[in-house]
């Protein structure tokens, strides 16, 4: 099975990486749509708090500061008002990260939990045979190390995905405003790290892949020596 999934080619396991994410989401969605909807917003709204703080340097600079040295004035009202106007917004920012990340906690324990479901009531169908030709580890794996490499996406990847997307954006847009030559450089620049980024991970795939295979192999073999030690112990087969 392995050295089928290695012979793939790379287009072929991007698509069915896609595929798989695309299947997830969708599992996801029909439990928790209304969620994962506030949990964008929140990202939204993080994102945008993110940028906001990242610009605000060049706001205390070229509106307080270098005005203020110029005329030597000491009014430090409007100078204030914005750094409370900042603090707002960053502290706005940071609590709903805390809430998105907060809700995708649930989100993904809650799928997980319905999948494990699913996935049960699918193996109380299945026919003897099935158990008696895959190794009682390698299907208590699905159920703990696969499901949980899921809950890892749900929690952690696809948020940060989100969110990396929209700061991008956001960035982008600032970035053009500020500077378009500097915005060209910095293009080219991510265009390169991003190559080099998919390059890595075309290699690293296929042994991601192999690893879960193992860990499932390793598994099945720990599962089934421990469950069956009376015998071992019987027959003298502990070689």
């Amino acid at each position: 099975m392995s050295e089928k999934i290695n012979e793939k080619p790379s287009g072929s396991r991007v698509n069915t990486a896609v595929r798989l994410i695309n299947r997830v989401i969708r599992y996801m969605l029909h439990y928790y749509k209304i969620p994962f909807l506030i949990v964008v917003i929140c990202i939204l709204i993080t994102a945008i708090a993110t940028v906001v703080g990242a610009t605000f340097p060049q706001t205390l600079i070229d509106d307080h500061i270098t005005p203020m040295l110029e005329s030597g004035s000491r009014d430090f009202s409007s100078l204030a008002s914005d750094l409370i106007r900042l603090v707002c917004i960053m502290a706005t920012g940071v609590i709903t990260a805390f809430t998105y990340n907060r809700i995708m906690v649930n989100v993904s324990q809650g799928t997980m939990r319905h999948l494990r479901d699913d996935l049960f009531r699918r193996m109380e169908s299945l026919p003897i045979k099935y158990f008696d030709t895959h190794a009682h580890g390698d299907i208590m794996s699905v159920y703990t190390n696969d499901v949980d490499t899921l809950r890892q996406l749900l929690s952690q990847s696809i948020p940060q995905i989100i969110n990396s997307v929209i700061s991008m954006i956001a960035t982008l847009i600032t970035m053009i405003v500020l500077n378009p030559f500097l915005t060209v450089i910095s293009i080219l620049t991510a265009c390169v790290m991003l190559l080099v980024t998919a390059n890595f991970s075309k290699l690293s795939g296929k042994y991601y892949v192999r690893q879960q295979i193992d860990l499932g192999a390793v598994d099945g073999f720990i599962e089934e020596m421990l469950d069956g030690q009376k015998v071992v112990k019987v027959f003298c087969h502990e070689q």
